[in-house]
């Protein structure tokens, strides 16, 4: 038995077995070999096992995404094929005497660095592609194995820290519990937990490379701990404990249908945050009263290129449709800071929090705005939309998201193509707005409060930096006097305010944004009937 502490982020109690999940981007030594055709052999049988790997994930996209999302599996394995690109891997072996999985990750280097100096556009593009790869074949040569999301059965997932765009392409339902080594009670992970009510620890000082695939654990989300190996004894203490959290979910389903109202007959929406399209039926499952955020960056990440108008219009209207008439809040594109995209060629940054990110992107980079927003709108027909625009700062900003949304309107308008104007609304989440939010609701529908981000900039700390975490608090009394303020300055101007940020769920303060005067909290599906309960005792 091995017993590892670590910091809860979500609570709750799991058994099963564990997946260790590795990175990528794997640290390849350099090694001196004695045969060059022994090596060059062995990257040739990795070579055949990496086009089987990417065949299958061919296969399982055409159906869930369609030929045209799938196509890049295709590219991939016509780039493993290149002559070229091989002849370089071996021609290194044979030369320096190397292993395989240093000349790969050289020779994907030199490649990736030639097409991104290219002019052309599309040879720019194949740059992530030629890196992909040369990881996909690195990790065939060393023994890691990807993990198969469609034979694999529910698991605990251990890892070092998971990004966005890992997280976003996993099969939810394999998923147990999460553990990992780094992270912050903030990041994706965490809220990705959250929304799907299972246990999730981070901090967690584990070796990955003494933990197999297949062990068994135990992850106690009420005490913080990853035990490994358990003992029959820890065994059937943690069954009996999710025993007792089973009955009390059930006990929250008697909720299911009743109104949000306080016993005095004050009352507030509840909504829920999703990421995706298939998140709509945690969205059910928890009878929330509408989705007061869909994060629609994430149909941006996990992929090699900008989703097309067609695609996002898909996913919206197919978002819309299944909520049949509910209010449906999406978020325009916030790409950036712990969000980051290849393709998107965002650059290195010092901060990114505080750098090219969310509507700044969308407003220097109008052709990926308007496609967006031509999506949007040709969707608002198909059920009860609002959209939203993040990380404003000024009144000239929304002024500018007006007049691109006018152009696009034009546009539709002229190619004959139905839409309406769907309700307009911004995210406050810097200070400036919150200061400005007078001036703002003049100019908006809504205002939905971005808690994780206007406490970061508030207190100026870094919400990812896990050293940082004993300073960050988001009960601090100035980020609830920003929110009073914010809520004041809408009411004022006769719109309504919400929170979706992650402190909407934090129960402490449930009655305290009600007596504020809040009309809406998006939280977790899985936080839904828990703050419905607090509130019908209030």
């Amino acid at each position: 038995m091995e017993r590892y502490q670590g910091k809860t982020v979500y609570k709750g109690i799991a058994v099963g077995n564990v997946v260790v999940q590795k990175s990528n981007e794997q640290q390849v030594k350099r090694t001196k070999i004695e045969n060059a055709a022994e090596e060059i052999a062995r990257v040739e049988a990795a070579v055949l096992i990496a086009q089987t790997q990417l065949q299958k994930l061919y296969d399982k996209a055409v159906k869930e995404v369609g030929e045209a999302s799938a196509a890049i599996f295709e590219v991939h394995q016509m780039m493993l094929e290149d002559s070229d690109y091989q002849d370089a891997i071996q021609n290194m072996i044979q030369t320096e005497l190397v292993n395989g999985s240093y000349a790969v990750s050289m020779i994907g280097d030199n490649f990736s660095e030639m097409f991104a100096t290219m002019d052309d556009d599309y040879m720019k593009a194949r740059a992530a592609d030629v890196k992909d790869i040369s990881n996909r074949l690195v990790r065939v040569l060393d023994g890691v194995e990807d993990i198969d999301w469609s034979t694999m059965e529910p698991s605990i997932i251990l890892a070092d820290d998971l990004s966005p765009s890992e997280t976003v392409q996993m099969d939810k339902d394999k998923i147990l519990a999460f553990v990992t080594v780094h992270g912050s009670t903030n990041s994706h992970t965490a809220i990705l937990a959250r929304m799907m009510n299972i246990p999730a620890l981070i901090g967690v000082p584990m070796d990955l490379d003494q933990i197999r695939t297949g062990d068994q654990a135990i992850v106690d989300g009420i005490e913080g701990a990853l035990i490994l190996h358990p003992t029959e004894e820890q065994l059937q203490l943690a069954q009996n404990q999710i025993q007792i959290e089973q009955e009390k979910l059930q006990l929250l389903q008697t909720l299911k249908g009743k109104e949000n109202v306080t016993s005095d007959g004050r009352s507030i929406n509840l909504y829920a945050n999703i990421g995706c399209v298939s998140d709509v039926a945690y969205v059910m499952e928890n009878d929330a009263g509408g989705i007061g955020l869909f994060r629609s960056e994430f149909l941006y990440l996990g992929r090699e290129d900008f989703p097309t108008e067609e695609e996002q219009f898909q996913s919206y209207k197919q978002v819309l449709q299944m909520m049949a008439g509910k209010k449906v809040i999406i978020r325009t594109l916030d790409i950036g800071a712990d969000k980051q995209v290849d393709y998107f060629e965002l650059g290195k940054e010092d901060n990114p929090a505080l750098g090219y990110r969310a509507i700044r992107i969308c407003l220097k980079q109008p052709d990926i705005f308007k496609t967006q927003l031509r999506a949007l709108l040709r969707a608002s027909v198909y059920g009860n939309l609002s959209v939203m625009y993040p990380m404003i700062i000024s009144a000239e900003e929304v002024k500018e998201i007006q007049k691109i949304v006018a152009e696009v309107e034009r546009e539709l308008d002229e190619e004959e193509i139905p839409y309406k104007r769907p309700e307009q609304g911004i995210m406050i989440e810097t200070p400036a707005a919150a200061l400005i939010s007078d001036e703002l609701a003049e100019m908006v529908d809504f205002f939905s409060i971005g808690t994780n981000d206007l406490t970061q900039y508030t207190l100026a700390i870094d919400r990812q930096n896990q050293r940082l975490e004993d300073f960050y608090n988001p009960h601090h009394k100035a980020v609830l006097k920003l929110i009073q303020m914010v809520v004041d300055n809408a009411h004022k101007c006769g719109i309504w305010a919400g929170i979706c940020g992650e402190l909407g769920a934090d129960q402490e303060l449930t009655e305290t944004f009600v007596n504020m005067g809040l009309d809406e909290l998006s939280v977790a599906p899985s936080m839904v009937l828990k703050l419905r309960k607090i509130i019908r005792a209030m």
